[in-house]
């Protein structure tokens, strides 16, 4: 009734988050989140790291995220199209198993000392989670209920900021040494000859956690291969509300302004955290040790969001969720770019949670009444991902022109465009406001 419901949200059926009998593979998916949110922050540790190990200017840094996310953005359409002839359990197994490969390609490439080797591992593991995220979030929306899908991907998603926890303290330990050469003992090695073989250990210091996690990925490939999985894809074909089996449905203007919605918030999220140890180093003074815990705590700041968005979601109509959240942001992220101390920092801390629910709403939003077509809508909204490698090194140019806090216009004007699209155009056309 009117009155008592705050967000405009239309009241849900008693239906349950996950239905009986599919806890199993409800939880093994859910698992995926937290898996791929691993190397996609470690990437974060690697932009510092590498700046220092290959003495790399920040936009050259940069390319770091843009082999990664051309991963994503090329294996998204094959992806998609493995996954419509063969079903999801095989792209997932296919995904799991190029994040392995690309996990174990780090050992011949920190022997060698290589940045493209690097680069190409990199790609590598992208190309895995790309087949890992085009499968998983269909999966999980379409797992139970249509009425609370926006709440059920919101919760399996809630546990990929905790991989990035886990990345960002792993990466902080175990690949930052806590050795900052000034420019005299710089040069004072170089003298010595030793100079050489220090850049060499910082190298070999990525191996370790990258051997670990191609290893973990294949020991729940065998646990998922070993599970069986609910038929998602008739379920699919007899959606209610679907229009119709051919490709225009994916011309509809909700799954349009979500895929590029979903760019802009992917190239904000990506470009947020990797600057913000530099942000840090540069107006709060700290070491790179002491700025990697502090993007754990933005982390953490991410989960806890998200975890809170589930359940606020029971209670507020997603596009409106999204759309006071995108504002918040942008109030956030103009506030670091004037405020470049620790101030700025706080807010750009901040900013994690309202980002937190961004990704599985834009997701839920934009694959709604797609149908048969599910996976293709999917697959395009994996390739929106590509603007992580987009914003990136664009605000590593801005960062080297300018300065840091200047880069953080990018991502400002990203939210800006995400609040209009939560307001104004993510419903489908002729639904009805509740």
């Amino acid at each position: 009734m009117p009155g008592s419901n705050p967000g405009g949200k239309s009241s849900q059926s008693n239906a349950p988050l996950v239905p009986a009998g599919r806890l199993a593979p409800f939880v093994l998916v859910t698992a995926l989140f937290y898996m791929w949110a691993i190397p996609n922050n470690l990437n974060d540790i690697l932009i510092r790291q590498f700046m220092k190990s290959f003495a790399l200017s920040r936009f050259a840094a940069g390319f770091i995220q843009t082999a990664f996310y051309l991963g994503y953005f090329g294996f998204a359409i094959p992806a998609g199209m493995l996954m419509r002839r063969f079903g999801y359990k095989r792209g997932i197994l296919t995904g799991l198993c190029l994040l392995a490969a690309g996990s174990y390609l780090f050992w011949p490439a920190a022997n060698a000392g290589s940045y493209s080797f690097f680069l190409l591992a990199l790609f590598v593991i992208a190309s895995g989670l790309s087949f890992l995220e085009t499968a998983a979030n269909p999966i999980i929306v379409r797992m139970g209920s249509p009425e609370n899908s926006e709440q059920r991907l919101n919760f399996s998603q809630a546990f990929n900021p905790l991989g990035s926890i886990t990345a960002t303290l792993v990466g902080t330990v175990f690949i930052f040494s806590g050795v900052e050469l000034t420019a005299s003992q710089v040069a004072a090695q170089k003298a010595a000859g030793t100079y050489a073989a220090y850049l060499h250990s910082e190298i070999l210091r990525v191996i370790t956690p990258y051997l670990v996690l191609g290893t973990a990925a294949l020991v729940l490939a065998f646990l998922i291969a070993r599970t069986h999985f609910p038929s998602l894809d008739v379920e699919e074909e007899h959606e209610e509300g679907s229009q119709g089996d051919g490709l225009g449905i994916l011309l509809q203007r909700h799954f349009m302004l979500g895929v590029l919605a979903q760019f802009l918030y992917v190239g904000a999220q990506v470009g947020t955290w990797s600057y913000f140890i530099q942000y840090v180093q540069s107006y709060a003074g700290m070491p790179e040790r002491v700025a990697g815990y502090m993007l754990t705590g933005t982390l953490a700041a991410f989960a806890v969001g998200r975890f809170l968005s589930a359940w606020i979601l029971k209670f507020f109509r997603p596009d409106r969720l999204l759309c006071v959240f995108a504002v918040c942001n942008v109030v956030l992220t103009l506030t670091a770019i004037s405020q470049p101390n620790w101030v700025g920092v706080i807010c750009l801390l901040s900013s994690s949670f309202f980002m937190s629910m961004m990704f599985p709403t834009i997701f839920a939003l934009g694959i709604h009444g797609l149908g048969s077509r599910t996976k293709t809508g999917g697959s395009l909204m994996v390739m929106a991902i590509i603007g992580g490698a987009a914003m990136t090194p664009i605000m590593g140019k801005v960062a080297d022109a300018m300065q840091v806090s200047a880069a953080y216009s990018v991502p400002c004007f990203c939210y800006l465009v995400i609040a209009l699209y939560a307001w104004f155009g993510a419903r489908p056309k002729g639904a009805k406001a509740s």
